[in-house]
């Protein structure tokens, strides 16, 4: 057995992954500073939050280990990054901020993913012994940055798309929902469980492929026609 080979292969395939991880958790925490700064609240900027400095942000299981369990043991990629503080009572316009300050980083990973889509014509310009790995990081980017858009948009506090629907909700749906909060991650492991623990037989079909993996390769399929990449 070519274990030697074996463990090449393995480091060679997760450093294409993670600069994409790296980038896309931290642009994505950092647009949340930046937008609630620009509008009231200093939070994120007093706590040293609002740079693209990757050291700020990183949680070394979201953003380390976690990726690495995902990848070795399913090849699936996920992670996230220290959540940005933010005191939505100190923006200007606090619901209507907040909503603008939660699609902050969905909004950035899609750029980013769009970013990616465009830098791949570049690929044919990289030397040679380069090409293959400066690809692969850009697909991987693509990917995670629509997958961590998607999921952060589920309409579920605390992701990004709970506080917009409390937003931009009537109040008397917008208060219900808002107070989920604390149970937002407990219910959303319990679907991430459900899934892997094959209720797809019982249900019919599969959760996390229905709230995560349909929407994601519609926004990635949205990315490559815009930029000319779908022929």
């Amino acid at each position: 057995m070519n274990f030697g080979g074996n463990w090449a292969a393995a480091f060679y395939e997760a450093s294409t992954w993670v600069l994409p991880v790296i980038i896309a958790v931290t642009f994505h925490e950092a647009a949340h500073g930046f937008v609630a700064h620009r509008f009231g609240d200093h939070t994120a900027l007093l706590a040293g939050r609002v740079t693209f400095n990757p050291l700020k942000h990183i949680d070394p299981f979201g953003t380390v280990l976690l990726p690495a369990l995902l990848l070795v043991t399913s090849g699936f990629l996920f992670g996230y990054a220290k959540p940005v503080p933010v005191d939505f009572r100190r923006l200007n316009h606090p619901r209507r901020d907040m909503v603008l300050v939660a699609l902050a980083g969905p909004a950035t990973n899609v750029l980013l993913a769009i970013a990616s889509s465009l830098l791949f014509y570049a690929v044919d310009f990289t030397p040679r012994s380069f090409e293959d790995w400066f690809a692969r990081n850009l697909v991987n980017s693509l990917q995670i940055n629509a997958v961590l858009c998607v999921f952060n948009m589920l309409p579920l506090p605390p992701l990004d798309g709970g506080r917009v629907a409390v937003g931009i909700l009537p109040r008397f749906l917008a208060y219900p929902l808002a107070r989920l909060e604390p149970y937002g991650m407990l219910i959303l492991m319990l679907i991430f469980i459900l899934s892997y623990a094959g209720a797809s037989s019982v249900l019919g079909f599969s959760l996390l492929g229905w709230l995560i993996g349909g929407p994601t390769t519609a926004l990635i399929r949205f990315v490559l026609v815009v930029t000319g990449q779908s022929g």
